[in-house]
């Protein structure tokens, strides 16, 4: 059996690597005990702001085992989406690389799905489900007990040699699998640049992320008005915010992502200032028909962007 767990392994993490993942590792599906006391705290002093959703199952953020019956293990996956792509006017309100082609939901729980099935194909009816971001399952944390990275001062999942900028994603089955026991060591040392060039101080000590004062929040799942503290604080972000990324010597690690349905809409990267400002709600389906900016829909956009004027 023991044989079996290797074999089954490999073949899920071959499999993931043909799906073009870029990471693949393994956690047994288990209590997260270190993380209770840090989410419990995160959540108590309000730094998720006005996500409510995450004081939602609390218990089942830290315990796959009451997402899926008979839990045993987790697989966790990870997607390149670097790219070296630009909006050419310097002066263009700014979009998170992440978010300049197909919305990364869709993309992701197709090859989940595509994976399981090749599971239950080749090894047996194997239960399970697949997360991408919109569960209660903290993603950074399984990423980081597979031995895919460390979590960094910013609080996002680095690999030394890949960088940060990929989507975490999970499969959470119940077939017994031979687990990666060795997490990766933190690497971020003395270095403060993340903490140092976030323009909203939304990274308020080594590892912690207010997140009510983050830009991401602010552009994206912030439904109210953005406070006026954070005027002339934004560093001309619309939808999400890189810098923390930017900014991280790990980073020049990244390499060219080559997922077809991440290039940018032939338009995104070309519009101007003016037509960000005068943007229409016929070019707002156009250029975001599948992308993961619908979020904000066209109002919670032009909010964004008169804010920054």
């Amino acid at each position: 059996m023991l044989q079996n767990r290797s074999v089954y392994s490999n073949l899920i993490k071959s499999e993931a690597k043909k799906l073009g993942f870029m990471f693949c590792g393994i956690s047994k599906a288990e209590f997260l005990e270190d993380e209770a006391p840090r989410l419990e705290a995160w959540l108590n002093k309000s730094m998720h702001g006005q996500m409510q959703y995450m004081e939602n199952h609390f218990d089942k953020r830290l315990d796959p085992r009451l997402l899926v019956d008979g839990a045993r293990s987790v697989i966790s996956l990870g997607l390149n989406y670097y790219t070296d792509n630009e909006q050419q006017d310097p002066l263009s309100p700014k979009i998170s690389k992440y978010a300049y082609g197909t919305d990364y939901h869709q993309v992701i729980k197709d090859k989940l799905k595509q994976l399981l099935a090749i599971i239950n194909e080749q090894i047996g009816e194997v239960g399970g489900r697949a997360f991408v971001d919109s569960a209660p399952v903290l993603d950074k944390a399984w990423a980081k007990k597979a031995g895919l990275g460390w979590i960094g001062k910013n609080t996002n999942l680095i690999n030394q040699k890949s960088g940060s900028f990929f989507f975490l994603a999970e499969l959470i089955i119940d077939l017994d699998l031979e687990y990666d026991i060795a997490p990766t060591a933190d690497h971020c040392g003395t270095c403060t640049r993340c903490i140092d060039a976030c323009p909203t101080n939304a990274i308020v000590a080594p590892y912690i992320v207010d997140g009510s004062r983050c830009i991401s929040y602010l552009t994206i799942e912030l439904k109210n008005e953005i406070p006026a503290e954070f005027k002339d604080k934004m560093d001309n972000w619309m939808f999400g915010c890189d810098i923390c990324q930017d900014v991280c010597p790990w980073n020049k690690f990244s390499v060219l992502h080559n997922e077809p349905a991440f290039t940018p809409h032939p338009d995104l990267l070309h519009l101007k200032k003016e037509d960000w400002e005068d943007i229409t709600d016929e070019v707002f389906k156009k250029v975001f028909k599948n992308s993961a900016v619908k979020r904000t829909k066209l109002e919670g956009l032009k909010r964004n962007i008169k804010f920054l004027g």
